[in-house]
């Protein structure tokens, strides 16, 4: 790549439990309290952003399919900037950074800002057969949060998909319900150190008749034990191994980070933390879309010409344990560098806003450690996975 990206900035709401907090906030609004915040961070005046970048994958309220332009205007770019919504399932947070940075390299454009959100406490349920009229009888009304949950070819629950993936590659439930515990211990210890609130933009919310300020991630139950997850009974199928308890958790939120031109970056006084090196997308059976971090991280590695352990630092999303599980083995990375502070299993799972939440912890974690290399990668639903390398920039 011969245009130098980098990342800066970078903000998050907290991430709201579903139909909790965060459940009378319109989606856009949620981006455009994290677009700010993350202008703030970088210390960047919004007038000297050129694109906007958002990635969703079920819009909600008026303005969800014109969410990006909204965002961008209302958190105050200039009314001549670009905006683009993007959609790659449980990728579209990562897709928005990279879009941004394929604008930047083609060189329509020099500063952008780049993530995305859910707000999944806010589905619609859709009434299909009344547009045309219905002649009698009862009308069936469809929950469109069902649809993004459902793998397009066999109409299956992703998490049947993760039973599909567990049951073909013998991955027993044990281990599954061990990783999910050491996911909520290490988002508890992440919050306990003010790690995660680095990263958090605290937002008012209503509370009753009141108003609180909404600091935390509503989501991460630290206290869970092994036994207590051992007594859920599974969700997807009879006699299976996935449960709510090593399952990501339905959350609402939005996260942003500045992808701009190095050198026009630094012009405007904002201080890199990391650099985009590459990215790489695959196509897996959508069956098994768990694997999909697997063939995507190798593929990175190829690209570039290293090996696994020349990473420092893996965020693979935890979309279900399986496919951490699955990741650990066929790759070898080991655990005390992949999710050192929670994952989707802890901290939730917005499909927009998870890919550019993972950026953030990549990227703090790189700059408090001073290690060089991270890769940040997920599965995607009907089939597909992503991995994308940063590195420090003061390391390079």
């Amino acid at each position: 790549m011969t245009t130098d990206i980098i990342l800066a900035g970078g903000k998050r709401t907290p991430f709201g439990d579903f139909g909790k907090s965060l459940r009378d906030i319109p989606l856009a609004q949620l981006g455009v309290h994290a677009t700010k915040a993350c202008l703030a961070a970088a210390k960047l005046d919004a007038q000297h952003v050129d694109h906007l970048v958002w990635g969703n994958v079920l819009p909600v309220d008026q303005e969800g399919y014109l969410a990006a332009r909204f965002i961008g205007i209302e958190a105050g770019l200039p009314v001549e900037s670009a905006a683009l919504n993007v959609s790659r399932a449980c990728g579209s947070g990562s897709q928005a950074i990279i879009t941004a940075a394929e604008q930047i390299i083609s060189g329509h454009g020099k500063i952008a800002v780049a993530g995305g959100g859910e707000n999944f406490s806010r589905a619609p349920f859709v009434l299909t057969t009344s547009r045309w009229g219905h002649k009698r009888g009862p009308q069936t009304m469809m929950d469109a949060l069902d649809w993004a949950y459902r793998d397009p070819f066999s109409l299956q629950l992703m998490g049947e998909t993760a039973e599909n993936l567990a049951e073909d590659n013998q991955i027993a439930r044990p281990p599954m319900d061990e990783w999910a515990v050491m996911s909520q211990k290490r988002a508890g210890a992440a919050i306990a150190s003010g790690f995660l609130a680095k990263q958090i933009a605290p937002i008012e919310v209503r509370d009753g008749k009141a108003m609180r300020l909404m600091k935390d991630d509503e989501y991460p139950r630290p206290d869970v034990t092994v036994d207590k997850l051992a007594k859920m009974a599974p969700v997807f199928r009879d006699g299976g191994k996935v449960t709510a308890g090593n399952s990501s958790g339905v959350t609402d939120g939005a996260a942003m980070v500045v992808v701009a031109e190095r050198k026009a970056a630094e012009k405007l006084g904002v201080e890199p933390i990391a650099r985009i090196v590459d990215w790489a997308i695959v196509g897996v059976p959508p069956r098994i879309m768990g694997c999909g971090p697997v063939p995507a991280i190798k593929k990175l590695l190829d690209q570039r010409g290293m090996t696994a352990d020349q990473i420092d630092y893996y965020e693979i999303n935890e979309a279900f344990a399986a496919v951490c599980l699955f990741a650990e083995s066929q790759l070898g990375v080991s655990r005390e560098k992949t999710n050192l502070y929670g994952g989707g299993i802890s901290i939730g799972h917005p499909p927009g806003a998870t890919g550019a939440r993972m950026t953030l912890v990549a990227m703090q974690h790189l700059r408090e450690t001073k290690q060089r290399y991270a890769i940040i990668s997920m599965c995607m639903g009907a089939g597909q996975g992503l991995a994308m390398l940063i590195e420090n920039v003061a390391t390079h």
